[in-house]
């Protein structure tokens, strides 16, 4: 019984993303222009690896920084006991 609820969910899963691939259109926002429509020109591969790697590992080095300048708390790590 376990083999036939698994081809089952199988042939679902399919026959949905078989369906959804065919009903879905490609993307045409190159060959139709909206009224408008003025984009701007393209990113160098440096600027979008600047842009989406560098911007925010450099953000999030700086929250991480701040973060442990600026704790106030006392150490929370138990010292351990010499025997």
């Amino acid at each position: 019984m376990d083999k036939k609820n698994a081809l089952r969910a199988g042939a679902v899963a399919a026959g949905t993303t078989l369906m959804m691939l065919l009903m879905s259109s490609p993307a045409s926002a190159a060959l139709h222009r909206d009224d408008g429509d003025d984009p701007g020109s393209g990113l160098s591969v440096l600027e979008t690896l600047g842009l989406y790697v560098l911007a925010p590992l450099v953000l999030f080095a700086v929250i991480a920084g701040l973060t442990m300048v600026l704790d106030k708390s006392k150490d929370r790590a138990p010292k351990a006991k010499k025997a």
